[in-house]
Formats: C-alpha cells, sequence, structure tokens
C-alpha cells in the first residue's frame, strides 16, 4: 500500500468513526428527549388528578357532589 492509499484508508477509518460517534449522540439525544417527553407527561397527569381532587373536595364542602 502506497502513501496515497494509506492516506485514503486512514481517512475513511476517521469518517467512519465520525460517523458511529455522531449516530451515538444523535441516539442519546433522541432517547434525552423521549424520557422528558415522558416525565412531561407524567408530571401534566399529576396536576390533572391533583386538580381533580381539588375540584371533587370543593364540590363535596359546598354539597355539589350529591
Amino acid at each position: 500500500m502506497d502513501k496515497s492509499q494509506n492516506a485514503s484508508y486512514q481517512v475513511g477509518q476517521a469518517k467512519d468513526q465520525a460517523e458511529e460517534k455522531a449516530g451515538n449522540l444523535v441516539d442519546k439525544a433522541s432517547n434525552a428527549a423521549q424520557s422528558t417527553k415522558e416525565s412531561c407527561q407524567e408530571a401534566g397527569q399529576q396536576m390533572k388528578d391533583k386538580a381533580q381532587g381539588a375540584c371533587d373536595a370543593i364540590k363535596d364542602k359546598v354539597g355539589a357532589n350529591k
């Protein structure tokens, strides 16, 4: 293998490694985004449940749940 072929091979190797690292970063970002989305949905559901509980408590106090 001459110097030109060796340089081309090394460039190809570096490109493959860079693409793999970029793919891994994209996967990590995607996983983080999904986790954040799920956390937000869970927090939203908890807030909704608490608000519903508060409304029910108020209705009980004023006798509207009868």
